[in-house]
This record gives C-alpha cells, sequence and structure tokens, in this order.
C-alpha cells in the first residue's frame, strides 16, 4: 500500500499536462470556421447541431481527437472529420478553453 501513493501521485504528475487549459484567446482565433455550424457566440444556427458555448473543456477535447482518429462515426462525422483532421492538439485544447469560458 505504501508502494502505491507514491506510483499514484507519480502517474497523476505525468498525466498533468494532458489535462492542462488551453489559450482561449488563441482558440477564439481559431474558431472562425467553428461558427459556420456552432455560431459565433457557440449557440449552433442549425438544428441538432451541438452548443459549444460553456461545454466542459475535456469533453471537446475528446470529441475533436474522436472525429480526427475516426473513432465518431455519427450523422456530424463527415463533416467533423476533415475539420478535426486539420487541427493539432494545441488547437482543439485551445478552441476547447474558448468554447468552455462562453457562457
Amino acid at each position: 500500500m505504501k508502494i502505491l501513493i507514491p506510483l499514484s501521485l507519480a502517474a497523476m504528475t505525468l498525466a498533468a499536462p494532458s489535462f492542462a487549459a488551453g489559450d482561449a484567446e488563441a482558440g477564439k482565433a481559431k474558431a472562425a470556421i467553428c461558427a459556420a455550424c456552432h455560431g459565433a457566440n457557440g449557440i449552433a444556427v442549425i438544428p441538432g447541431y451541438p452548443n459549444l458555448a460553456g461545454q466542459n473543456e475535456q469533453y471537446i477535447v475528446s470529441a475533436l481527437k474522436a472525429y480526427k482518429n475516426g473513432e465518431r462515426n455519427g450523422a456530424q462525422a463527415m463533416i467533423m472529420k476533415p475539420q478535426a483532421t486539420m487541427l493539432s492538439d494545441a488547437d482543439m485544447a485551445n478552441l476547447a478553453a474558448y468554447y468552455a469560458n462562453m457562457k
């Protein structure tokens, strides 16, 4: 048991960068193309498309990565995969920070 605590702490420390928040201002600059479907204020302009304003940051990142990796095959996958493919991990984190900070 004594060894598990230090190992757990070490694992959490190593994983911490993956939980680091992105740069919301950089995300705002990158979000112009997203606005076509998700709205300039993060409220979707197309029925059935998700609102991104106030969405959980980690969820946005995981959703974008899943689209990029072909792990999501739902109705919007044909639209989202090409968009997500153009994004780096930093871009995804920045977009997520931008939308998560919206009200």
